[in-house]
C-alpha cells in the first residue's frame, strides 16, 4: 500500500508499505544434535540461500501450530519440544511483517511436502558449523541468522548433552 502522511513541519510524504501476514521461523535440531538447514532458491534475489524453515501464519492457526506445520512441510520434521525464542519485526522500514521464532529440539525427519514453487535442499549441519555460518555471513537470510545467533548458547548447551 502507499500512505500519504503529514510529517513534522507540515511536510507531506509518502510511505510505501509491504503488507504481509505474520510468519514463523523454526530452528530445528535433531535428537543427535544436528541442525536441519535448507538451501532455498530465492527468485527475488536470484540466489541460493541458507535458511531455516519458515512460513506465513494462515488464520486461524497460531504461531506454534504454524511452526509445526512449516517444519513438517519444508523438512518433513516433527519436534519433541518447541520453545519460543522471541518476536521481531522482519523489515520494519518497508514491511509490517512480525516474525515469531522457535527452537525445535528432538526433531525427527521424514518426507517433506514442498509447495510447487519451493526449490529446497535439506542439509544436516553440526552446531558449531551453523553458528560459524551465521557469524561469518555464509547465511545471508537475516531472520535465519538472527535465530541461530540468539540460540547459540542454547545450541551449545544441547550439544554438551550428548
Amino acid at each position: 500500500r502507499q500512505d500519504e502522511v503529514l510529517l513534522p513541519g507540515d511536510n507531506h510524504g509518502v510511505f510505501n508499505v509491504v503488507q504481509k501476514e505474520p510468519a514463523v521461523w523454526i530452528l530445528p535440531v535433531t535428537a543427535d544434535k544436528q541442525v536441519v538447514m535448507i538451501r532455498n532458491y530465492r527468485y527475488t534475489v536470484d540466489d541460493w540461500c541458507w535458511e531455516i524453515p519458515a512460513g506465513s501464519i494462515k488464520p486461524p492457526q497460531t504461531p506454534e501450530k504454524t511452526a509445526r506445520v512449516e517444519l513438517a512441510e519444508e523438512v518433513g520434521g516433527t519436534a519433541e519440544r518447541l520453545d519460543f525464542i522471541g518476536q521481531f519485526y522482519t523489515a520494519n522500514g518497508i514491511c509490517n511483517e512480525i516474525g515469531h521464532f522457535y527452537l525445535a529440539s528432538g526433531v525427527t525427519l521424514a518426507e517433506p511436502d514442498h509447495e510447487p514453487a519451493e526449490v529446497i535442499e535439506i542439509h544436516l549441519k553440526s552446531i558449531p558449523e551453523v553458528i560459524r555460518m551465521a557469524r561469518e555471513n555464509v547465511i545471508s537470510d537475516a531472520p535465519s541468522a538472527l535465530a541461530i545467533l540468539l540460540c547459540a548458547e542454547r545450541l551449545q548447551a544441547l550439544q554438551g548433552q550428548q
